[in-house]
C-alpha cells in the first residue's frame, strides 16, 4: 500500500513540475499568438507578401511606446509567412538592431553574414558604402526584378540608425526601395513618435511616409472587441491554462518522465477560471493594469507567480500573485532616494529634523545648512564640505510628491516646505562599505545622550514602514556594522 502511495505522490510531483515548466515556457515564449491590432498586422503582412510574390519594393515604419507590440507584430507576420513554401524558399530576412549595429560598417558586415555572401565579398574592395550594398544586392539577381531574390530588412530601434554618420545605410536602403532595383521591404521599428523629424531631407524624400502607430491596451481593432481590462482577464486565463491533448503530447516528448492527467488539467483550468472571479485577484489585476498596460510586464508578473509552484506548493494561491506584484510595485520615495549621494541624504535628514522642531514651517537653505554644520562639527569623522557644494546638493534634491513637498523660488533662494517625510530614508548595507563616513554621520544625528538601543530606534523611524524593509534586527546589525567600521578606522589611525 505504501509503495502505491509513494508512486502516486511521485506522479503528482512530476505533474506539478511539468505544469510549471510548460506555463513558464508559454508565458515567456515570444511565439504565442499575436493579440490585437488585427488591421495593422494585416497591412504589414500584405506589404511583405507583395514584395515576395510580385517583386514590389516597400518601406514602412511601426511607431509606438515600448511594450505596445511592435516587434511581436512583425515576428508574428514573419512566422506565419515562413510557413509558406514560396516565402521560405525565396525571401531573405535581415534583422538589424540599432543597439547592436552602432555604425554602418557593423551593419553592413552583419548584413553580409545574414545574406550568406561572406565568400563573395571577401576579396572585393569597394570605394563607398553604396557600391558595397549595390554589389550585395546584385549578387541576388538572376535576371529581371521578378526573378531577383527579395530581401526583408527589419530595422529595430530605427531612431538609432538615424544617428549614424550621414545616415548612409538608410539612404541607400530607401534609394533601392524607391528605384525598384531589387525587391526589398524595409520595416522600421521605433518608440520615438518624432522619428520622421530625425531623417535628413534626402533620406526622407526617398521614404514612402507609410507609418503605423501602435498603442498598448488598444483593443479597438481586435477580432473580438471587448473592454481593455476584460481582455487582460482573458489573457490571464489563456496564459495560465494547461494545453489541450495535442500540445501536452509535444511537451511530454521533452519531459519523458512526466505525464499530465487529463482530469488534473481540467481541474487546473477550472481553478484558474475561478481566480478571475475572486474579488481580491480581480482588484489586484486591475490595479496592476492601471499602473502598466504593457503585456510584457504582465507576462513577467505571471512568470514570477508560476515560479512558486513546487512539490510542496502545488497550487497558485491569490497570495502568490500578491507577493509577486510587490516586486513590480516600486515605491516612488525609494526610487528617489536610491540615486541620492550621502550628502544629499544628510540634507534630507536635516530637513526632517528642522521640520519637527519648527512644526512644518517653510525652511530655507541657511536653516538646513546650519543644522547640517551643527552635527558635522560634533562628529570629527565627517568629511568637511564647502558651502557651494552643499548648495549644489541642496538644489539637486527633487521630491516630486506634491502632497508632501512644495518648492518655492524667491530671489534665487530655494525654500522647501517638507511635511511628513519620516519614511523616506532606506539604508543599504553594501553602501556602508563603500562610504562608511557618511553613514557614521547619519548615526551622529541621533541625540548623544541616548543609549545604543535608543540610537538604532532613531534609525528605525527613518525607514519605509509600508514596505517593511527595515526592522529592528536589521537596525541592530546596521548599527553594529558601522561601530565595527569605526573601531577599525580608529585602530588604523
Amino acid at each position: 500500500m505504501s509503495k502505491k502511495k509513494n508512486m502516486a505522490i511521485d506522479f503528482q510531483d512530476n505533474m506539478i513540475l511539468l505544469t510549471r515548466k510548460y506555463l513558464k515556457r508559454r508565458i515567456m515564449c515570444p511565439e504565442t499568438k499575436f493579440r490585437h491590432h488585427v488591421n495593422e498586422r494585416l497591412h504589414v503582412m500584405n506589404l511583405v507578401k507583395r514584395t515576395v510574390e510580385i517583386g514590389e519594393s516597400n518601406s514602412i515604419l511601426l511607431v509606438g511606446p515600448r511594450g505596445s507590440g511592435k516587434t511581436t507584430l512583425v515576428n508574428s507576420v514573419l512566422k506565419e509567412l515562413s510557413a509558406l513554401k514560396s516565402f521560405k524558399d525565396n525571401a531573405i530576412i535581415v534583422n538589424l538592431h540599432g543597439l547592436v549595429h552602432t555604425d554602418d560598417r557593423l551593419a553592413l558586415k552583419d548584413l553580409t553574414r545574414q545574406m550568406q555572401l561572406e565568400n563573395v565579398v571577401e576579396d572585393k574592395v569597394f570605394g563607398t558604402f553604396a557600391e558595397n550594398l549595390s554589389f550585395l544586392l546584385d549578387c541576388l539577381k538572376s535576371g529581371d526584378k521578378h526573378r531577383s531574390k527579395p530581401v526583408i530588412f527589419i530595422l529595430d530601434e530605427f531612431d538609432l540608425f538615424c544617428e549614424h554618420h550621414n545616415q548612409t545605410l538608410l539612404y541607400n536602403l530607401f534609394d533601392v526601395a524607391q528605384s525598384a532595383q531589387v525587391p526589398i521591404c524595409v520595416v522600421g521599428i521605433s518608440c520615438r513618435l518624432d522619428v520622421m523629424e530625425l531623417l535628413e531631407k534626402r533620406v526622407k524624400s526617398r521614404f514612402s511616409h507609410r507609418q503605423i502607430f501602435l498603442f498598448p491596451g488598444d483593443t479597438s481593432s481586435s477580432e473580438q472587441p471587448m473592454s481593455a481590462f476584460d481582455d487582460r482577464l482573458e489573457l490571464f486565463r489563456d496564459l495560465l491554462s494547461l494545453p489541450d491533448d495535442e500540445n501536452v503530447n509535444k511537451v511530454e516528448q521533452q519531459y519523458d518522465d512526466c505525464t499530465i492527467d487529463p482530469q488534473f488539467g481540467s481541474m487546473w483550468n477550472d481553478y484558474i477560471k475561478s481566480l478571475t472571479t475572486n474579488v481580491t485577484m480581480v482588484n489586484l489585476l486591475k490595479r496592476m493594469y492601471h499602473i502598466d498596460v504593457s503585456e510584457r510586464s504582465f507576462r513577467n508578473f505571471l512568470a514570477v507567480a508560476v515560479s512558486t509552484l513546487s512539490e510542496k506548493h502545488q497550487k497558485l494561491e491569490v497570495n502568490d500573485f500578491v507577493e509577486a506584484s510587490k516586486i513590480f510595485s516600486q515605491d516612488d520615495k525609494l526610487l528617489i532616494l536610491e540615486g541620492l549621494s550621502i550628502l544629499e541624504m544628510c540634507l534630507i535628514i536635516a530637513m526632517k529634523q528642522e521640520t519637527e522642531i519648527y512644526d512644518g514651517e517653510p525652511l530655507n537653505f541657511e536653516a538646513i545648512y546650519n543644522r547640517y554644520m551643527k552635527f558635522a562639527n560634533q562628529n570629527s569623522s565627517v568629511q568637511s564640505v564647502q558651502k557651494p557644494v552643499i548648495m549644489k546638493a541642496f538644489e539637486h534634491i527633487k521630491l516630486k510628491r506634491k502632497d508632501e513637498t512644495y518648492i518655492y523660488s524667491h530671489n534665487n533662494n530655494l525654500t522647501y516646505k517638507i511635511g511628513n517625510i519620516h519614511n523616506i530614508i532606506l539604508h543599504r548595507m553594501r553602501a556602508i562599505d563603500r562610504e562608511p563616513q557618511g553613514y557614521l554621520f547619519l548615526l551622529s544625528l541621533a541625540p548623544k545622550h541616548l543609549l545604543l538601543n535608543r540610537a538604532f530606534s532613531f534609525l528605525c523611524r527613518l525607514k519605509i514602514c509600508e514596505n517593511n524593509l527595515f526592522n529592528d534586527n536589521v537596525a541592530i546589525i546596521f548599527y553594529g556594522h558601522v561601530e565595527n567600521r569605526l573601531r577599525r578606522r580608529n585602530k588604523n589611525v
